[in-house]
């Protein structure tokens, strides 16, 4: 059975460190690698862009420029699409206040790094005896898995920035990750 008290205590730890592996190795992305910066650029007209959005929207959104209202016939959609081609567009995410206490965040973030690895954990238990390699490709699978559902699948569509970064993401954290679990689990 998977939850003995020994398979527990694996399971726990190897969950927990897994986690803090893959949440330090988010932190550095983000933060002292700066690897998502082509995903949030710098523009010096900020401030004028702000006031005019802060005057068009009354509540956080997401919105894509142009699009139909809903309820849009067909025939408008076409429309649309037809008079916007070869013009540019926009994807704003808008909030209509700023919240700089990141520590709910913070804890959310690693809160769910742990369950992910324990849900690997828990895969990679379902196999038996998996040897070091085999838990290191699993993990590096779960990674490109999670990374061409989302942010891929959505970069085909709006080829938004720091989609290297994504993918260094999923497969350094993940990699991390089976590095760790390959050594930890096969532990006697």
């Amino acid at each position: 059975m998977f939850l003995k008290p020994t398979n527990m205590k694996k399971w726990i730890i190897g969950a927990v460190v897994g986690g803090i592996l893959t949440f330090a190795w988010q932190t550095l992305s983000w933060t002292v690698l700066d690897l998502h910066r082509n995903g949030q650029q710098y523009t010096p007209k900020q401030d004028t862009i702000m006031q005019f959005l802060n005057n068009q929207f009354t509540e956080s959104g997401d919105f894509f420029l142009p699009t139909t209202p809903v309820g849009a016939s067909q025939e408008e959609v076409e429309k649309l699409m037809e008079s916007s081609t070869g013009k540019p567009w926009a994807k704003v995410s808008y909030h209509t206040s700023w919240d700089g206490d990141m520590t709910a965040n913070i804890l959310r973030g690693f809160l769910v790094n742990i369950i992910m690895v324990a849900m690997m954990i828990w895969i990679l238990m379902k196999m038996g005896n998996p040897s070091f390699s085999t838990i290191l490709i699993s993990c590096l699978f779960a990674g490109l898995i999670g990374f061409l559902n989302f942010p891929y699948a959505s970069y085909i569509w709006y080829q938004g920035g720091g989609i290297r970064a994504d993918l260094l993401d999923a497969l350094l954290q993940w990699g991390l990750c089976g590095i760790w679990l390959g050594w930890w689990l096969n532990r006697r």
